[in-house]
């Protein structure tokens, strides 16, 4: 297991068993103790992009704030949008800007989504390394995801069948590169070709990549390892062929960045809005850290 995926795990497990602690709960005080105050809980809940670092950032910020504890848990861009919606979280994790209609839904819930862009990412395009291509425009990346090119010869790499690889369909990044790339920021209908295979996490992309030498995939800055080549992309066959990078992103010339969210129901309040108030200042130390790209 990578670095990143035995940290995360680690992580997951330490988050989850605070919940359990009997601190998190009053408890009759004996004679000559102090009540013991009840911790108040902040749900996190949304993008597996932005998970990392919302576990990062809890874990930093939790010490220091004794009287919090923050559950952090992914399942994707829909799945944390929806919890907000429903009431059932107090920050929904983001990798893209929430629908018109999700808008009109936590409306009618008497909910006011308020966004607020916590970090920066670039969607890498990657391969595996025995892959000669080294960059492709986002026309062609386009053309291969529709099923249009399906042999690497076709973009100057050798005879051998292109395998696609995805995130699922309820992911923010999904989203993304089917609206930004696939449709190139177009209206459209167009889909990712049926032969497609959807990965449930970025380190089944990551996993798939490493070990297929036709895979073709794509994920956030932060989850590209070593083991894996990054794909330069360029906006017109005259290039430039850019990757991605802190820099790139800074600079506007990579062509796939985007923001991530932390999303609220309303203005926030209390110890939501410290902690909000703390990730878009401190916090911003760790982004760097995990590989993503820190508010300007």
């Amino acid at each position: 297991m990578s670095r990143k995926g035995t940290w995360v795990g680690l992580a997951l497990l330490g988050l989850g068993l605070l919940a359990l602690l009997p601190g998190c709960a009053s408890r009759p005080a004996a004679a000559g103790e102090t009540t013991t105050t009840v911790a108040s809980v902040i749900q996190n809940t949304g993008s597996d992009t932005l998970v990392n670092l919302a576990l990062a950032w809890a874990e930093r910020y939790m010490p220091a704030h004794p009287g919090v504890r923050i559950s952090v848990t992914g399942g994707g861009s829909g799945t944390g949008i929806a919890a907000l919606i429903n009431g059932t979280t107090d920050i929904a994790n983001a990798s893209r800007a929430m629908k018109q209609e999700e808008f009109d839904a936590a409306r009618k819930n008497g909910i006011t989504p308020i966004e607020f862009a916590v970090a920066r990412d670039a969607i890498a395009v990657v391969v595996n390394p025995s892959n000669p291509v080294n960059g492709l425009t986002l026309a062609q990346i386009s053309d291969i995801y529709q099923g249009k090119i399906t042999n690497w010869r076709q973009v100057g790499g050798e005879d051998r069948p292109i395998v696609l690889l995805s995130r699922e369909s309820n992911s923010g990044t999904y989203v993304y590169f089917l609206e930004n790339v696939l449709r190139l920021g177009q209206k459209s209908d167009i889909l990712f070709s049926p032969d497609t295979l959807l990965m449930p996490s970025s380190e089944g992309i990551s996993a798939e990549v490493r070990q297929n030498p036709n895979a073709i995939g794509y994920d956030g800055l932060g989850y590209v390892t070593s083991d894996q080549k990054v794909i330069a992309v360029a906006q017109d066959p005259d290039g430039p062929y850019v990757k991605p990078s802190v820099a790139t992103v800074n600079d506007g010339s990579y062509p796939v960045s985007r923001p991530l969210f932390m999303i609220t129901a309303g203005q926030p309040t209390g110890q939501v809005k410290d902690y909000l108030d703390w990730i878009l200042r401190d916090g911003q130390a760790l982004v760097v850290e995990l590989g993503f790209v820190p508010l300007r």
